[in-house]
């Protein structure tokens, strides 16, 4: 995963409509069923299609890993097939109409709710209980995150979280300190603004204006700082558009707007290249982009806050496997135990920046020195997990709640309509779309 981006609202409908329309059934457990041997290997070479959104560096170091793979299990052969991780649920609802999903599907945590019903979906609960998968393993945050009313439906893929990434030189130049753990929003715009120079084209801060779940999950921690919340404690009602809500989206209406020391990336696309050629002073972001900036002397830090309160926001992405017959299912599970064993997330974390998810591997001091050293400031990152303490709802109408908060921070933050109304507006659909769902 690069980047949590939109949550395809047509598509979840759709795949609603595939699971009600009696086209197969769940798998409930892991069945055994097809050609398989003893040891669990096919008794015939199989090929599983394995599709994956990842690009750049990340893509790399899964085509090592997958090679690996392929080269010692020549009865499993991995086929990986990229599909946009924004597209995925989408693509996933119009395989599940011809009756050809994939075997293996990446798939943001967020889409658990709607793929929950889906036909072929494996029912991970019992097999995560076999040693060889250490669930307890896993951190407990991602377990959490995998599971969906009481059932496991996917396999940790990446965990990550949300901090500053700073450049040291731009501070520098600028004559300002670098970021703390003390740093307050009033800090982090003050900063912004005195990063800013209009004639040479260099702005403070950047911010993902696509209003996709990539602009919701940036406003988040400021709405979870402030002392407010996404919807009540029902989940039957939307609460983003509460005072705390609205002052979380003044502080950035007042960068955007008033400072205009904000990079707005309507494609949410240039951003890495923007920071990397030194014209962005800060951004907010995960560790999957620090392997973009190979020209930047940068720092990491916490989230500013408000009152000290410095949260900021994890959102695993899920590995999610289909039963399509023929001893598949279990060639599949054999593949993403090995993909998600401690040995596989430290050859993809050393190459790609990905934070383990292993508390194993987190624990191990002299991978993390390691760790550190290929990537620096990815400990500072793995250290923000202490401040990842709430969660976005797990409920179906969530994509929609989320298009609807996207849509009034992209307008409130371009001056079209002022926070307050942008958020009311908002809550009323988000409200609709609760409603709807029951």
């Amino acid at each position: 995963m690069k980047k949590r981006h939109l949550l395809v609202i047509v598509a979840a409908v759709a795949l609603l409509a595939v699971t009600c329309g009696g086209s197969g059934t769940n798998s409930a457990t892991p069945t055994g069923s097809g050609s398989a041997s003893p040891s669990g290997e096919p008794a015939t070479p199989v090929t599983l299609t394995f599709w994956h959104g990842y690009t750049d560096v990340e893509a790399d170091s899964l085509k090592a890993l997958l090679d690996q793979w392929n080269a010692e299990n020549p009865n499993i052969h991995i086929k990986p097939l990229f599909v946009n991780n924004d597209k995925a649920l989408q693509k996933l609802t119009v395989a599940l109409q011809g009756g050809e999903p994939p075997d293996i599907t990446y798939q943001y945590g967020s889409s658990l709710p709607q793929l929950a019903a889906a036909p072929g979906l494996v029912d991970l609960t019992q097999w995560v209980q076999q040693p060889a998968v250490n669930w307890n393993d896993f951190i407990p945050g991602a377990r959490t995150a995998a599971t969906f009313q009481g059932k496991v439906l996917g396999i940790p893929a990446l965990i990550d979280n949300l901090a500053i990434v700073y450049n040291k030189s731009l501070f520098d130049a600028a004559g300002l300190q670098y970021p703390t753990d003390q740093w307050t929003w009033d800090d982090f715009r003050a900063a912004a603004k005195a990063l800013t120079n209009p004639a040479k084209k260099q702005f403070g801060f950047s911010y993902p204006m696509d209003a996709s779940e990539d602009t919701v999950w940036h406003y988040d921690p400021l709405l979870w700082q402030n002392g407010g919340s996404i919807l009540d404690a029902s989940n039957t009602k939307a609460a983003f558009n509460s005072p705390q809500g609205v002052q979380a989206l003044q502080v950035l209406t007042g960068m955007a707007v008033d400072d205009k020391s904000v990079y707005l990336d309507l494609q949410n696309s240039a951003y890495t290249g923007v920071f990397n050629s030194g014209k962005i002073g800060m951004l907010i972001t995960g560790p999957w982009d620090l392997s973009s900036f190979p020209d930047v002397k940068y720092g990491v830090s916490v989230l500013p806050g408000f009152n000290g309160d410095h949260q900021t926001i994890a959102g695993p992405d899920m590995w999610c496997v289909f039963d399509n017959g023929g001893g598949r299912e279990q060639a599949a599970l054999k593949f993403v135990a090995w993909l998600t064993a401690a040995d596989q997330i430290k050859k993809d974390a050393l190459k790609a920046g990905h934070l383990p998810f292993r508390l194993s591997v987190v624990s191990d001091a002299a991978f993390i020195q390691q760790f550190g050293a290929a990537f620096p400031g990815i400990d500072a990152f793995a250290e923000n997990l202490t401040n990842v303490k709430q969660a976005r709802p797990v409920l179906a109408a969530y994509p929609q709640v989320s298009e609807a908060m996207g849509f009034a921070i992209v307008s409130a933050m371009l001056g079209k309509s002022d926070p307050k109304s942008a958020l009311d507006k908002a809550a009323a659909q988000a409200n609709d779309a609760l409603a709807l769902a029951g």
